[in-house]
């Protein structure tokens, strides 16, 4: 079995990402890309799947660990009855090839060091034929090249179709590994200094980390996150990806697994308002320019989803070679769900503009006649059943959140007219589809008896995306109708002191099994309860949820409170965008991307 998954830390070179465990073992990484073939896939299968772990000879997991103050470069101590040793693993932000550098520094004693590198191309299935060349290792097969070397150099030799050695290392010592990858057809990339490298990742990170505005008391766990958000970023486009991995379990040995590095339209306005409140703008911008390249075309082929440079196909397929992380199969690469239609995504898009629009960012000449586009035609569809935000795979329903969010797309389109009367329009009909959408939603998703509003029209599921109804403006947070929901929400789909998207069932949401609670559902909750005036209750919610990341700060998709486990991928940027939202408004009581002045 491959470690926990909150045992991994995550390094990163804006382009793609890897996971290293506690035990010193890389088991995760795509080259060149977040959504490329990985080259180490343990995670998902075991070490003949592809690992590099460098650890003391002998040696189970770590002493502790961390990140250097304020970066992405991960210090790792390892504390032996002869000595201690450090490891230091970073990816330095790319120039043309993606590098991994692992420093092995002495810090008292002597200490015996032991690599195993085996390479797995095509997620852990390829094995590459290894050469020598130019006193460095050459893994060669197909599209991939990937060049092993150390410096000062280390004896190698080949065994088990691994690359292995071992070394001491002693008190002031530093011996430095550089994974380099490179297209199998392209000559040698120009290799990068480790120990220069190093010094300039720190840089960068604290000249990046110098910028957040945020200085409250949750610093330290914001600062982190906004870290990671970066470190989700596809550089050359401005995406961010919802996770670096694929198919980290939703619940252990079951089905509910998915491909999660792609780049979500949901996750646009939240991701928007946390970098916006934390300073930011530059990224904000980077995401929005994003989004308007990836939305551009026909209305009606929006997609919920876009690959990091904004590519359409994303075919689902799965990995039977793989064993699942806890034995939880399949292993899929690509979704499906991007195929679904999912009405919600077009008030997000036009949300997430009016935002930006509201922050300052210069819109682009365009951008309007695109926000007119698609709400022209949500206009035509917003009374269809869709898949919901959720991405069910059982039958369509009308989903209470996607209505709401074609009120959302409504609303901004007015106001964006009321802020700037040179733009055209048509304002009267918008406000009579903004009225109608209100008024159905009222009628037909809100339970009178229990007082709460449903997860579809005539359901009795609820679903914790109604948490989200204050949020938007759609009803303010002290109407009875939404303090009934959230009380409902609470009660009926808490789980630990956490809370569940919804009560999976597979009449619902096509699939068998249960997940578990669902984090950025519960940052949802901290922050109605803080809209609702009861900031000592949200606060107890939000320190519960800081409690579950892991020793370097990092939180997955969800967290399994009977056994104690994070679950899904991992790290997850809706987890820690949500962490970012509620930590500044905990701090200055207003919460991230509220909307106080909506029409409701």
């Amino acid at each position: 079995m491959t470690q926990r998954i909150e045992d991994y830390a995550l390094i990163g070179d804006l382009q793609t990402a890897a996971l290293v465990g506690r035990d010193g073992s890389i088991d995760w990484l795509c080259l060149p890309r977040f959504d490329s073939g990985a080259c180490f896939a343990a995670l998902l299968g075991d070490e003949n799947n592809g690992h590099w772990r460098i650890a003391p000879a002998g040696a189970t997991v770590c002493t502790r660990r961390g990140y250097a103050g304020e970066s992405l470069v991960l210090e790792t101590y390892w504390e032996t009855r002869t000595g201690t040793v450090k490891v230091v693993d970073f990816m330095p932000q790319r120039d043309r090839a993606p590098d991994v550098v692992r420093i092995i520094e002495g810090v008292s004693g002597t200490v015996e060091m032991s690599a195993v590198l085996r390479l797995r191309f095509d997620y852990g299935s390829i094995v590459p034929w290894v050469r020598r060349a130019d006193g460095h290792r050459v893994a060669i097969a197909g599209p991939d090249s990937v060049w092993l070397r150390s410096e000062p150099q280390v004896k190698t030799w080949g065994q088990e179709y691994s690359t292995r050695c071992s070394f001491d290392v002693g008190e002031g010592d530093r011996v430095a590994f550089v994974l380099t990858w490179h297209p199998s057809h392209h000559p040698r990339p120009t290799l990068v200094d480790p120990f220069m490298a190093l010094e300039q990742s720190l840089r960068d990170w604290r000249d990046w980390s110098a910028r957040c505005t945020y200085r409250g008391p949750y610093r330290e766990a914001v600062l982190r996150s906004l870290i990671t958000l970066k470190a989700l970023t596809y550089a050359p486009t401005g995406g961010i990806v919802a996770a670096p991995t694929t198919s980290l379990p939703e619940e252990l040995g079951g089905v509910r697994n998915w491909d999660y590095r792609y780049c979500w339209l949901r996750d646009s306005t939240l991701t928007l308002g946390a970098l916006l409140s934390a300073g930011y703008v530059d990224e904000a911008a980077a995401w929005r320019d994003w989004l308007l390249r990836a939305v551009a075309g026909d209305p009606a082929d929006l997609q919920i989803m876009y690959g990091p440079a904004g590519e359409r196909r994303l075919p689902e397929s799965t990995l039977p070679w793989l064993r699942g992380h806890g034995q939880s199969v399949p292993v899929r690469i690509g979704n499906a769900a991007v195929e679904q239609t999912q009405l919600d995504v077009y008030g997000e898009v036009i949300d997430s503009l009016f935002r930006a629009r509201e922050a300052g960012i210069p819109a682009e000449p365009h951008a309007w006649n695109l926000q007119k586009s698609l709400l022209g035609f949500l206009e035509s569809t917003w009374r269809e059943p869709d898949e919901g935000l959720w991405e069910v795979r059982g039958p369509r329903r009308h989903f209470t959140h996607s209505k709401v969010m074609a009120w959302v797309a409504a609303d901004r389109a007015v106001r964006t007219l009321e802020a700037d009367p040179s733009l055209d329009g048509d304002p009267a009909r918008w406000r009579a589809m903004r009225d109608e959408v209100h008024a159905e939603v009222c009628a037909r998703a809100y339970d009178p008896e229990r007082n709460t509003f449903t997860q579809s029209y005539g359901s009795a599921e609820l679903d914790a995306a109604t948490l989200l109804i204050p949020r938007v403006g759609f009803l303010p947070p002290d109407d009875p109708r939404v303090v009934g929901t959230v009380e409902a929400v609470r009660r009926e789909l808490g789980h630990g002191g956490f809370v569940r998207r919804y009560t999976p069932a597979q009449e619902i949401d096509g699939l068998p099994g249960r997940e578990g609670a669902f984090l950025a559902c519960t940052f949802w909750l901290a922050d109605a309860l803080l809209l609702m005036g009861r900031k000592d209750e949200a606060r107890e919610v939000f320190e519960r949820l800081l409690a579950l990341r892991n020793d370097v700060g990092l939180l997955a998709e969800e967290y399994e409170p009977i056994a104690g486990r994070q679950l899904g991928n991992f790290p997850q940027a809706f987890s820690h965008i949500g962490l970012v939202g509620t930590a500044l408004a905990l701090d200055d009581g207003e919460v991230v991307g509220v909307d106080t002045e909506a029409a409701g």
